[in-house]
């Protein structure tokens, strides 16, 4: 078993940990399965055998998938942000969550099937909403405002007036 990292984000999902795992692992880059535990008795969210928690790291970050039952749900409160350098990342990233059974929400956020919440936000949309020009600045959150997938060639328009 490897040695645990000091700070590690656990999240829980219904049943399904390790496939929601495996998912991230082939998504994103710098991402990766580590050990699987095995309940070593029934207990109420699983069997005897059946995996109770996933190690995992998506995009460098240390997780813990526990499958702990249906009483917890994900919500907004917690969500991973991707940085992406351009519409095709973006459009991939997007396509990945969404396309596999996710939902599309509001100014860049859409959640995986698992329930699990993703913020694919371009770094062009970062340094838009952030431009050191007020107008530019709100033209292009206003932009933000209005779409769901985010889509930079209308953010740079609007930045530009």
């Amino acid at each position: 078993m490897t040695t645990p990292a000091k700070n590690t984000i656990c999240l829980w999902f219904d049943r399904d940990a390790e496939e929601a795992a495996r998912f991230y692992a082939k998504t994103f880059p710098n991402s990766s399965v580590g050990a699987v535990l095995r309940a070593p008795g029934d207990n109420p969210s699983c069997k005897e055998g059946e995996v109770l928690t996933v190690e995992f790291t998506v995009m460098g970050v240390p997780c813990l998938g526990l499958n702990g039952g249906p009483a917890v749900k994900h919500n907004w409160a917690f969500s991973f942000q991707v940085a992406t350098t351009d519409q095709a990342e973006t459009d991939k990233y997007w396509s990945a969550i969404v396309g596999t059974g996710g939902e599309e929400s509001q100014c860049g956020w859409c959640k995986d099937k698992w329930g699990l919440f993703w913020q694919i936000t371009p770094i062009a949309l970062t340094q838009a909403i952030a431009d050191s020009d007020p107008a530019a600045a709100k033209r292009a959150f206003d932009a933000m405002m209005t779409m769901r997938k985010i889509d930079i060639a209308t953010i740079e328009a609007a930045r530009r007036g």
